[in-house]
């Protein structure tokens, strides 16, 4: 299978908005929860500001990755992969787009808050658990962070 990168445009955002919240809601949590998640998941014109990357599996929109730059870490802001596509390699390829990336800016660490379900995800891919961090949409929930060293 064919996992071709480009970067997004303006008129991706909708269709990218809509794959993060078909990837979140694949872990299966409730209509409220998911109605929490949308203002965080809806991807706004000022996203195509940072890095951003669109996997595409012949010719269909498979995944998304964003950074951003936190100090002397880059942060991985959003990494999802259409539940149609998981367990394919869109999930790797756009992870080593982010450390490429994130090397790319010379930062030391690449920062991961991560949905505890994938946790496992970047632990594999060798990120370690570094603490938690609260979460954006939901009050009181506290997420896994996690750290890839990057020099």
């Amino acid at each position: 299978m064919a996992i071709k990168l480009r970067h997004p445009h303006s008129g991706d955002l909708s269709a990218l908005s809509q794959l993060c919240l078909r990837s979140k809601a694949h872990w299966g949590y409730d209509a409220e929860f998911m109605k929490a998640c949308e203002e965080e998941l809806t991807l706004q014109d000022d996203a195509l500001q940072l890095p951003m990357i669109v996997a595409e599996v012949s010719d269909q929109i498979a995944g998304v990755a964003q950074l951003s730059r936190e100090g002397e870490d880059a942060d991985l802001a959003l990494l999802y992969v259409d539940p149609d596509y998981m367990g394919q390699g869109v999930g790797q390829r756009l992870f080593d787009w982010s450390v490429e990336t994130a090397q790319s800016m010379q930062a030391e660490r690449l920062l991961i808050e991560a949905d505890p379900n994938a946790q496992a995800f970047y632990e594999h891919m060798g990120a370690k658990l570094i603490g938690d961090a609260p979460s954006g949409s939901i009050s009181g929930r506290r997420l896994p962070l996690l750290a890839l060293e990057l020099r």
